[in-house]
């Protein structure tokens, strides 16, 4: 069996570039980036940076990277330190770049169920005493929205101005990890640009529901970005004619968002289709707000775990789910999935629990 034969839910970084992009990949104007002449890698920057409401916005290969480059800006000074959440992408899955590249401090916060760190638990852990030799200095705290473990959980407009109006109260920085951000402007019916208003930077991936083949964006003050193409390069993200890829980008921004409200309607349907089957663990209204689904596996009605869940719906059915844990699975929808997709998955779902029911 192929790969495009498979119905691929593992996440919506699988997307594959639709026909339009790739027609404008081939008649992209190119120039050199590093030297700063690419066209199109210029035209996108500039759609960015008004899309998210600030003064400039720079291309970068990936979001690992744009979240790295995110924080060794803020956190230049020796001895810095960042807040961020336990269940962070930054903190779980970028193999601990900006301790080993940036030497900065990680301080974690418990993450709520809804993706949001409470106030009072970031209050708690900034270092006031910025003359005690004793501690690190904290300089800036990070968000996640949608928030990637909590299963696409929204951040709020009024949840993120709580958090900027305490980083200003003590002088910190505020990075927004938004990979994910159109998914909840979209998901929220507000402008992007409104939600991370009081962010000092933010990152937007273009390769997951927006479907191009590569790279994010950074955007911030001109400062800021001036600083971050000088890390860019440092790191080996300082590409040619790069006009190529950006081009997708164009056609990411401005025709994949509107997309985006099926995508979470095929997650919710997804959803409460798993919610009806005995064995599997999912409260649909409460756990699904975006495009991401876990759900849990009861052990005590089901004898197989999730390895071997999606073992089964791959061998038998062409299906490729995410596993997050033993007893745990995550499933992503995306512009690739249709209705008619999610409608055979719980089929195929619902005969694999039950020859595995105990």
């Amino acid at each position: 069996m192929s790969s495009t034969s498979f119905i691929d839910l593992r996440s919506d970084t699988v997307t594959k570039p639709t026909a339009e992009m790739r027609q404008a990949m081939f008649e992209a104007e190119v120039g050199d980036d590093v030297y700063g002449d690419d066209p199109t890698v210029l035209k996108l920057q500039d759609m960015a940076a008004k899309l998210l409401g600030k003064q400039a916005a720079l291309f970068v290969p990936s979001g690992t990277m744009a979240n790295l480059i995110c924080v060794l800006n803020h956190c230049s000074q020796f001895g810095s330190e960042m807040i961020l959440g336990d269940e962070s992408h930054i903190h779980l899955f970028e193999q601990g770049g900006c301790s080993t590249l940036g030497r900065v401090h990680l301080r974690t916060v418990p993450t709520q169920q809804d993706g949001t760190l409470r106030i009072q638990d970031i209050e708690q852990r900034i270092r006031t005493v910025k003359d005690d030799a004793h501690f690190p200095r904290t300089k800036l705290v990070c968000l996640e929205n949608t928030h990637n473990r909590m299963g696409g959980k929204v951040l709020t407009v009024e949840y993120i101005q709580s958090v900027g109006q305490l980083c200003q109260q003590y002088g910190i920085k505020l990075h927004m990890d938004g990979a994910r951000l159109m998914n909840a402007a979209v998901e929220l019916d507000v402008d992007p640009a409104v939600l991370v208003e009081c962010c000092d930077s933010v990152s937007l991936c273009l390769s997951k529901g927006l479907a191009a083949p590569m790279g994010s964006l950074i955007a911030g003050t001109e400062e800021f970005i001036r600083e971050a193409r000088r890390l860019r390069k440092v790191l080996g993200g300082g590409l040619r004619q790069v006009g190529i890829v950006a081009a997708a980008g164009i056609v990411a921004l401005t025709q994949m968002p509107k997309l985006l409200k099926l995508d979470h309607q095929h997650a919710k349907l997804l959803a409460q289709g798993l919610a009806k089957l005995p064995g599997c663990k999912i409260d649909p209204e409460k756990d699904v707000q975006t495009n991401i689904v876990f759900f849990e596996i009861d052990s005590q009605k089901i004898q197989i775990d999730a390895s071997a869940v999606a073992q089964s719906l791959e061998v038998q059915h062409g299906i490729l789910i995410g596993v997050s844990g033993k007893w745990k699975c995550r499933l992503l929808t995306h512009y690739m999935i249709t209705k008619e997709n999610v409608e055979y998955v719980l089929e195929q779902m619902k005969n694999v629990f039950e020859k595995n029911r105990i």
